[in-house]
């Protein structure tokens, strides 16, 4: 019985931890380079000024879903029905970015605050070993069934090829990158997504010297290794441009051990 556990215990995590590739759904590579339209993202603002605590001590956004209100899970409910009646292939590329950015954390929360309490996002929505809500058709926009893996995935990773967007789509998870207390827009989307890079980064979440000779990463960088380079060096290359000096220096001469590790204790208070 103990061998049996065991081997669902695996299976489960296996499953959870499984990282999708990069697979272009080639429907929404369209785009209206001349349009001045801008997506009204107040609604989703307004839910994280009353209950997002950016300033933490602990460095980890938290959201206090225990606290959302009725009136405002309708209010979350009506933000996401405004998205879904946007078809975001008339905008600009960069206003499409930001729209599937704060789409997918919205989203998120949502699926959260239907399922609490739990104490983690892989027990939200699942199947027999309740793996969390990725993969479900939630959405529906200009006519087809969207997941969360279908934004990530199939949408933004592919199209933009930035791996910022690892630092700015938020998983409900302490060992998630930070879900940031200003929506995503597209007039300051840059440096947004500088600053969601940098906050992560210099956490010890993210990068922590255990010793001279071992370093403790967080598993996105594991999951999605090729969207950060070629290879380990590349990956500590290209994290090094978010760090201070004396960090980037030291990652930079590495010559030791990296671990990976993550945290899927829900972002709550």
């Amino acid at each position: 019985m103990r061998v049996y556990c065991l081997a669902l215990l695996w299976c489960f995590c296996s499953l959870a931890a499984a990282a999708p590739k990069a697979e272009l759904w080639g429907f929404w590579q369209v785009s209206n380079e001349t349009s001045t339209k801008v997506i009204d993202h107040s609604l989703w603002q307004s839910l994280l000024d009353g209950y997002l605590d950016a300033e933490h001590p602990s460095g980890v956004s938290r959201f206090d879903y225990a606290a959302v209100s009725e009136q405002d899970k309708k209010s979350l409910d009506n933000y996401l029905l405004q998205l879904q009646a946007v078809d975001p292939r008339g905008y600009r590329l960069v206003e499409q970015k930001a729209y599937w950015l704060n789409l997918y954390n919205a989203l998120t929360v949502q699926r959260v605050l239907e399922a609490y309490p739990v104490d983690s996002i892989l027990k939200v929505d699942g199947g027999l070993f309740r793996r969390g809500p990725w993969n479900k058709k939630y959405l529906t926009i200009a006519g087809q069934r969207l997941s969360l893996n279908d934004i990530e995935h199939r949408i933004l990773r592919p199209i933009w090829q930035d791996p910022r967007i690892h630092f700015a789509v938020n998983c409900a998870s302490i060992g998630c990158p930070n879900l940031q207390p200003k929506v995503y827009l597209a007039s300051e989307l840059e440096r947004q997504l500088d600053q969601a890079a940098a906050d992560y980064l210099r956490h010890p979440r993210a990068v922590e010297w255990v010793s001279s000779g071992l370093l403790q990463l967080s598993k996105i960088f594991e999951w999605y290794g090729d969207d950060f380079g070629v290879n380990e060096s590349a990956l500590l290359k290209s994290l090094q441009p978010y760090l201070p000096a004396a960090q980037a220096a030291r990652l930079a001469g590495f010559q030791g051990r990296i671990e990976y590790r993550y945290d899927w204790e829900l972002n709550q208070p």
